[in-house]
């Protein structure tokens, strides 16, 4: 089973998916990956351009070959705003969408707390976005945990 994790930055996805997440799943997450890729004591959401460069690309071959065995593993992606085109490739693949959204107060105080001031910019664009979905095909949400 695919499971798409989205919600704006510092909604808690990642703390979804520790909550559901077997240790025999596949769970790609860029901040991971990117923590993964970056010297010691790197800052777990602060990444320079070049790594993230590095770690989008190894993000999409993740991507690609995990979508190769669905049918032996779950797989959990986190995409925080995820584009037409990939969420028709979500549909396609039968993904479980989540949506992990606290609200817009919660994640503005977490960004002012632990995030880089920049992600209020990215919060903002994923709201208005939800805004717009909400008037045509909303995916799946779901915040039982």
């Amino acid at each position: 089973m695919l499971y798409v994790i989205t919600g704006p930055p510092a909604a808690g996805k990642s703390s979804w998916i520790q909550a559901h997440a077997k240790p025999r799943d596949i769970v790609i997450d860029l901040d991971l990956m990117a923590l993964a890729m970056a010297g010691p004591g790197a800052d777990h959401h602060a990444h320079s351009d070049v790594l993230l460069k590095v770690v989008h690309r190894a993000r999409f071959a993740a991507l690609n070959e995990a979508f190769q065995h669905l049918d032996k593993a779950d797989v959990y992606v986190i995409h925080t705003q995820p584009s037409a085109k990939a969420m028709a490739k979500y549909k396609r693949l039968e993904a479980r969408i989540v949506v992990v959204d606290p609200g817009r107060d919660v994640v503005m105080q977490r960004i002012e707390d632990m995030r880089q001031p920049g992600m209020k910019a990215v919060a903002t664009r994923w709201y208005g976005q939800r805004r717009a979905l909400s008037r045509s095909a909303m995916p799946q949400a779901s915040r039982d945990w």
